[in-house]
């Protein structure tokens, strides 16, 4: 699914802040397929549609699904019981013609006139729209046409015009749902609008349940109405099975089953454990909800645990606050791979009293996030922790965090800690306590910025959790040893003992780049900032030159950041690594981490001299990604001065010298200039 990229969101990189959620949070429906035949509810999905594009301003397509074929065949099966008159060759000949072009004519007149109807109404909306007249099979005409790859969505109402009194879902409707390849939106109250709320989200834990939260999000906010997230599990289950086991086990089988043991096994932990997973799920939606602002928009959001069967339970939920339209998952946590629809999901679209959204889309939160809402730690667990130094403490408590994860653990023991930290630490290192003795070693050495390049293998250097998990993600061994020495020498070169991001980025980014050794070449030979040929102001003059091929999401992203300085660089910055690291095109990912690149290198800048306040509102002005990078360039080029402050006059004529030089490192010794 196409997906926009023009919120206005915090894209902070910290361990503290929200990730690179821009890709996700905004629900792009550009082009979306509408199923019309002039019934009640037909004629609501078309409103709906409507409404959903005008926020997008999608290209809305009406098609219809004739069956002349279908009615030339029945018309021969009942030509045996024409009257006596009809029988006549020549009469029958004669009758034939005319029903062929009655209805070949007649049905292509209806088509058109359905499509009318709905091309008014996207007019009216100054929405672009396109007709489309099908022959065929309803439901095979119409999943072939949504699943051709040009649509976002698919809107149709649940029933046609051949409903009846106490229908639920028409057997068009629900073929064609298991068969979509794209979300579809089914219309089940023709009477009522989509966009009237409360919108209702459930999730379960899947990829495809937290999609459909993030959907809710966007809708929830752009038409200011109440979210409620339920999530739904049965605890009643395992207290039916029991009993019913119980009914065919002999005593002897129960005594060796331990059956009454197993009771309460079931009754003291799965039963409670399942509670606590499913609000677990609350939690992460909770966190995400203020990841995306939801509130500061003006949107109540609301989280509610619901028991029973779920898809029961949440029908109920719906009916009594009256919800106006149903978020889920097309399937859920427990699906498999030859799952066209989930059971809950499939019971719900036959008997939801409002409208239903299936989405197909998938988001994963954070790792740390869905670990820490479903994780406790023993007791003996935090007493280990406690031997962690501070500074180290976050690093080492994620680390521990997604290996339990990894391995299915709900409840962090210190043998999990031991485990995890002998995971996470460098070769040589066996234990928690050469974890710490390195890491203390490695902020001593840190602090006094004296550390040598020792030869290969002097010591062990240290790995972020980030970092790691992009080295764990080469498959070949050989190649990840490669590519752990070249990241570690970077990392040293660049006077750090931890291994960060930014330090394997350049060996990983490409995985389609064979030759390593070519590859490291390409990334030191020279920096992205050093063919800067225009001043710092004059920069955004040149900004619409693109050197290699952006797609939509990319430019889209590129565009978020404020025009001028700090977009130019980031363009040029984004292209020259690419250029070096033989990429042909720019996607949003690749964007995405430069600028993650950009936000952690300048986080670790700390201002050196003191700082006049002008200086200061000077730098305030760029974004918070490059003033690190800024201020570090003109403390230096101060120094060089032999200045012992920055003022207004000295940022000044560092931007002078951007403009003289034409590159953005000023030391001329810098070999980061040098091709």
């Amino acid at each position: 699914m196409q997906q926009s990229n023009t919120a206005d969101l915090d894209t902070r990189t910290d361990e503290d802040s929200a990730p690179h959620l821009t890709p996700y949070l905004e629900t792009a429906y550009r082009s979306i397929l509408i199923a019309v035949d002039s019934s009640d509810h037909s004629n609501r999905a078309t409103d709906d549609a409507i409404e959903i594009g005008s926020l997008y301003q999608s290209v809305i397509t009406a098609s219809h699904v004739y069956a002349a074929k279908m009615h030339d065949l029945r018309f021969k099966q009942m030509e045996g019981g024409l009257p006596e008159q009809f029988k006549e060759e020549d009469e029958l000949e004669r009758q034939r013609d005319i029903h062929d072009s009655l209805i070949t004519r007649g049905l292509s007149i209806i088509t058109d006139s359905y499509l009318s109807q709905a091309e008014q109404a996207c007019d009216k909306a100054e929405l672009t729209f396109k007709g489309l007249s099908l022959e065929g099979k309803n439901y095979i005409t119409l999943v072939n046409e949504a699943n051709n790859g040009q649509y976002d969505l698919l809107v149709m109402g649940s029933l046609g015009l051949g409903a009846i009194q106490g229908s639920t879902i028409g057997t068009v409707c629900e073929r064609v749902v298991r068969r979509s390849a794209v979300d579809t939106l089914v219309i089940k109250q023709p009477e009522r609008s989509i966009k009237d709320g409360p919108i209702v989200a459930a999730i379960d834990g899947s990829k495809q349940s937290y999609g459909a939260l993030i959907t809710a999000f966007n809708l929830a906010k752009e038409w200011q109405v109440p979210l409620h997230i339920v999530s739904a599990f049965d605890p009643y289950y395992h207290y039916v099975a029991f009993n019913r086991i119980a009914g065919v086990l002999s005593d002897e089988a129960g005594k060796v089953f331990r059956f009454k043991e197993q009771e309460q096994l079931h009754e003291d932990i799965i039963d409670d454990g399942l509670a606590k997973i499913y609000q677990s799920h609350l939690e992460v939606a909770e966190q995400l909800a203020e990841e995306f602002s939801l509130a500061e928009s003006g949107v109540k959001a609301e989280t509610h645990l619901l028991t029973g069967k779920p898809h029961h339970a949440i029908e109920q939920y719906i009916e009594k606050i009256n919800a106006s339209l149903l978020i889920i998952g097309k399937i859920g946590i427990h699906c498999d791979d030859e799952l066209d629809i989930g059971g809950n999901s499939e019971n719900l679209l036959r008997n939801s009293s409002c409208a239903l959204l299936l989405t197909q889309r998938e988001f994963t939160p954070r790792v740390e996030m869905i670990a820490e809402s479903t994780t406790s730690w023993s007791t003996q667990a935090e007493e280990a922790m406690t031997h962690i130094p501070p500074f180290v403490q976050n690093m080492a408590r994620a680390a521990i965090l997604r290996y339990a994860q990894a391995e299915g653990h709900t409840v962090i023991t210190a043998s999990i800690v031991e485990e995890a930290t002998k995971n996470m630490c460098p070769a040589g290192m066996k234990n928690l306590d050469d974890l710490v003795d390195a890491a203390t070693e490695a902020k001593n050495a840190k602090s006094i910025r004296k550390i040598k390049t020792p030869a290969a293998g002097a010591f062990n250097m240290q790995w972020s959790a980030e970092a790691d998990d992009m080295l764990q993600q080469v498959s070949d061994v050989t190649l990840r040893h490669n590519t752990k020495m070249r990241a570690e020498k970077r990392a040293l070169t660049e006077k750090s003992t931890l291994v960060e991001v930014e330090h394997i980025l350049p060996f990983v980014i490409n995985p389609s780049v064979k030759n390593q050794e070519q590859q490291k070449e390409k990334t030191a030979s020279k920096c992205p900032f050093a063919s800067m040929d225009a001043s710092m102001d004059d920069m955004s003059s040149q900004g619409d030159e693109i050197d290699l091929p952006w797609d939509k999401n990319a430019l889209e992203r590129l565009k978020q950041i404020p025009e001028g300085t700090s977009r130019s660089m980031t363009k040029k910055a984004t292209n020259a690594i690419a250029q070096q690291q033989g990429i042909k095109a720019i996607d949003l990912d690749f964007v995405e981490q430069i600028l993650s690149i950009f936000t952690s290198g300048s986080k670790k800048v700390t201002k050196t001299l003191p700082w006049d306040d002008d200086a200061e509102a000077t730098i305030s002005k760029a974004p918070p990604m490059v003033q690190g990078m800024l201020a570090k360039e003109i403390e230096a080029f101060a120094k060089r001065e032999n200045l012992s402050k920055v003022d207004l006059k000295t940022a000044e004529q560092a931007r002078q010298k951007w403009s003289q030089e034409g590159q953005f490192h000023l030391d001329p010794n810098d070999p980061r200039n040098t091709h």
